[in-house]
């Protein structure tokens, strides 16, 4: 499947932990709202990094409106919310939009320095 056309995988409360905090792999997760214009633009570059980097991070959504357990769980309070989490645990927040060039960067002290070559 092109980049342009993938899909991030969506979690809910109820699959929070074993898609995310049972992860073997890093898993970045999406807090994003329907309603919110910088998650739908943001969304298009989160696709592009889950298809480039589906062997080494899982890239997955989920709805803050349908899921307030994690969200207050993690005091997500503004979308979109990215936060990485390595081995259960959450290693980086980051809050707003930005280009794909600009998130992989700021990701790449957790995820390695390939992260920046993409």
């Amino acid at each position: 499947m092109p980049p342009s056309l993938t899909v991030l995988s969506p979690v809910t409360d109820d699959t929070f932990a074993e898609e995310v905090l049972a992860s073997p792999l890093p898993v970045l997760v999406d807090f994003t709202a329907a309603w919110c214009p910088p998650c739908r633009m943001i969304a298009p570059v989160l696709a592009d990094i889950a298809a480039e980097r589906s062997d080494s991070l899982k890239v997955v959504s989920i709805d803050v409106d349908a899921n307030p357990g994690t969200t207050a769980a993690y005091g997500v309070l503004s979308m979109p919310t990215l936060m990485l989490f390595k081995a259960g645990e959450p290693v980086k927040s980051l809050v707003g939009a930005r280009p794909k060039h600009r998130l992989l960067q700021e990701l790449a002290d957790e995820l390695g320095p390939a992260a920046r070559h993409f």
